[in-house]
């Protein structure tokens, strides 16, 4: 026992004395090695050593079965009272009646009793609309309303039992690469489901000339049949309707566009309350500032909404906007760009207050914006949208009646000088609102020219002939 304790004690004496000779002759020396600048050891590549998991195994099993039974199929049919003009105009139904395929789609079940929310060019000149759902079960379809600038369609089909259908979810709360769904129910596929992220959101495609537009942008593949489609959330909530691939063959190359769920949310219930789309507007002409803007203006930020002009009478300038104010947030809405205002404001109504941030003169300012409404007349025949307008902006432009220039129609036109300006008659016709206007134009004899008069917004009066 006293052999095996003295070896341990031995053993142990050792160790200290060997590793205090190390200490002494090696590590001493090893330090005459080590940089002295300080300076040296501050300059570092960041880099963060959190083990954090991005797995691909998100479950879309769950939301797949949610919404796949709601998506449908729908077909715009045409039937010609004079007979087809020709014997393709029969395929594919096979010379019965006079029928023509004109276009097809899918389309989303909202609520159990049949409402169905599509793409409006899905729709669009139908004499008869047929839905089938993905049980093979087939019903003639009602088109409810439409609104053709956010190609969104209302339609209704009365149906036997209630339907599985999609709840909407909030569009503003998704977030750049959140999972999404784009389900869509093609002609002769029935529905199918297809995986991808959020690419982009407000995203502006310029469809339309002066009408920008904010969609959601996803890599979800989406083809043409899938327009109406569903683009849902892995918890199986409509956060969009899919409406626009961007792709110079027709087909899916990566990037797809859906209208955000709170804009499409918005169309559907003014389609079935009042019967139209019920547009707010902000009383507003502005543009994305760029840094052409800011460094011509010298301005201290790079993102925003630059208002051009305020429209007289409007709930901007009722609350003090002003030219040359930058818009930098609606509500809890980031507003970086024209779209992001457009989106945002198209998903209220008027009478809707939202709280607006704006800088002015580098100082922050919040103002508290009631919405108006803005009723809208296009005359393709002119190249212009009239608007109604109020008694401030008559008073404004001196004119003793009349509807507003509001926009033109395409940018390649010679009068985009002409936005702004206030008509008062048509034809020789006295003209105060845009029904008014609406009436005029579907009793005029399309051979004549068209002549209007109008104010400028230096109040002069002027005449313009249409051929």
């Amino acid at each position: 026992m006293k052999k095996i304790a003295t070896l341990l004690f031995v053993s142990i004496l050792g160790g200290a004395l060997t590793l205090g000779s190390y200490k002494i002759f090696f590590e001493e020396d090893s330090n005459q090695f080590l940089p002295q600048d300080n300076s040296q050891q501050n300059s570092f590549i960041p880099v963060t050593n959190t083990n954090r998991a991005y797995g691909t195994n998100a479950d879309f099993t769950e939301a797949a079965e949610k919404t796949v039974h709601a998506v449908v199929h729908v077909k715009n049919v045409a039937v010609f009272k004079s007979g087809p003009r020709s014997i393709w105009e029969y395929y594919p139904y096979n010379n019965n009646g006079g029928r023509a395929l004109q276009g097809a789609g899918s389309g989303v079940i909202i609520t159990p009793d049949g409402y169905i929310v599509t793409n409006n060019h899905v729709i669009d000149g139908a004499s008869e609309i047929e839905v089938t759902l993905n049980n093979n079960k087939t019903y003639k379809a009602e088109l409810i309303g439409s609104d053709p600038l956010s190609d969104i369609a209302l339609i209704k089909v009365d149906p036997e039992e209630e339907l599985d259908y999609i709840p909407f979810g909030d569009s503003d709360n998704t977030q750049i690469g959140e999972w999404v769904l784009a389900v869509g129910n093609p002609f002769n596929l029935k529905s199918t489901v297809t995986a991808g992220i959020i690419s982009a959101k407000a995203r502006d495609l310029n469809l339309r000339d002066n009408s920008p537009q904010s969609f959601i942008q996803t890599d979800a593949a989406i083809n043409p049949g899938n327009s109406g489609g569903a683009l849902v959330n892995i918890n199986g909530e409509l956060i969009g309707i899919n409406t626009a691939i961007s792709s110079p063959s027709g087909s899916y190359i990566g990037y797809a566009f859906a209208v955000p769920s709170n804009n499409a949310r918005k169309i559907v219930e003014d389609i079935m309350e009042f019967g139209d789309v019920q547009k707010g507007i902000l009383g507003i002409r502005g543009t994305s500032i760029n840094n052409e803007i800011t460094r011509e203006l010298d301005l201290s930020t790079s993102q925003g909404v630059l208002v051009a002009d305020v429209t007289p009478g409007s709930g901007a300038e009722k609350s003090g906007i002003r030219q040359k104010d930058i818009i930098k947030k609606i509500d809890n809405i980031e507003i970086n760009k024209f779209s992001d205002l457009t989106g945002y404001i198209n998903s209220k109504r008027p009478g809707d207050e939202v709280l607006v941030k704006l800088m002015r003169d580098g100082e922050e300012r919040e103002v508290n914006v009631k919405l108006t409404k803005l009723d809208t007349y296009p005359i393709p025949a002119l190249g212009i949208e009239v608007a109604n307008a109020s008694a401030e902006e008559l008073e404004a432009y001196k004119a003793p009646n009349g509807v507003r220039i509001n926009r033109m129609l395409s940018e390649d036109l010679p009068s985009a000088d002409l936005v702004g300006g206030i008509i008062s008659e048509i034809n020789g016709q006295k003209v105060s609102s845009v029904r008014e206007v609406e009436e005029v134009m579907r009793s005029r004899t399309r051979a004549n020219p068209i002549v209007i008069v109008f104010y400028t917004k230096q109040g002069e009066k002027q005449r313009m002939i249409w051929k």
